[in-house]
């Protein structure tokens, strides 16, 4: 082989190494191809999640909901707004509910410049870790986009990069309660693992009020019906930033 082919070849590998996490941002194909990724387990639990708090004036609402029906769930949390809302961080977690790191802002991780990422994976971490005194272990990136600096950077920092198996599409300005129920019910099944938002701060204005509705229908019918719902903790995903491209080692199960 000669050098130019040899170089080419080896970009080429380089290439399809980090697409394999580009890749694994499509749902349907992170199902299929990383189902621990995905939130996927065998187990009959469904994992509810809410991405992009901390924000006082909607958190609190999902909050009672929640403590009404009864059930604990997953806030993926970003670390500029929990600076700002230390108190509301506190409660959340006082009120038995496991908060996970979003990032420090919602900005893509495809966007921002090298090793910037794993700083902020670590200082949102802390804070978290700081004001609640207890450990966390999960991270999702946000819009699900996945890079290999993502991976590795949640290596570093010690959490467990979770995505999605099944969201609302809850922020969008056309949603409706009923409407976030249907997309929930097409690819939700026990085992998996659910998007939802409890902040309109990246979404259509006031999309948080027709998530709330649509999560009241959902526990409701969960009651009812006797599913196991909660955090992410009781999933059984396992803890650790395991990944399917991190080094290569302990692939997600």
């Amino acid at each position: 082989m000669t050098v130019a082919r040899r170089a080419a070849a080896l970009a080429g590998a380089a290439v399809a190494a980090d697409a394999l996490p580009l890749l694994a941002s499509v749902g349907p194909l992170r199902r299929r191809a990383t189902p621990g990724l995905a939130g996927i387990t065998a187990g009959p639990h469904v994992a509810l999640t809410f991405d992009d708090g901390p924000d006082p004036g909607s958190t609190p609402r999902f909050l009672e909901l929640l403590a009404r029906h009864d059930r604990t769930a997953t806030f993926f949390l970003l670390g500029a707004f929990v600076a700002q809302n230390a108190g509301l961080v506190r409660e959340m977690a006082a009120a038995g509910h496991e908060l996970a790191v979003h990032g420090w802002d919602h900005r893509c991780v495809a966007l921002k410049r090298p090793g910037r990422l794993a700083a902020e994976l670590r200082r949102t971490a802390g804070l978290l870790e700081d004001l609640t005194g207890g450990a966390v272990r999960f991270y999702r990136t946000p819009y699900g986009v996945t890079t290999a600096e993502a991976l590795l950077a949640a290596r570093s920092t010690e959490l467990r990069p979770v995505l999605w198996s099944a969201w609302g599409r809850d922020w969008e300005r056309t949603a409706t309660p009923q409407r976030i129920v249907r997309s929930i019910d097409r690819t939700l099944a026990p085992g998996g693992t659910l998007l939802l938002h409890d902040t309109d701060r990246t979404a259509a204005p006031g999309s948080w009020r027709r998530t709330l509705a649509a999560t009241e229908v959902l526990l409701e019918r969960w009651r009812s019906e006797g599913w196991q719902v909660g955090p992410l903790r009781d999933h059984g995903l396992g803890g650790g930033a395991t990944t399917a491209w991190a080094g290569r080692r302990a692939p997600l199960t």
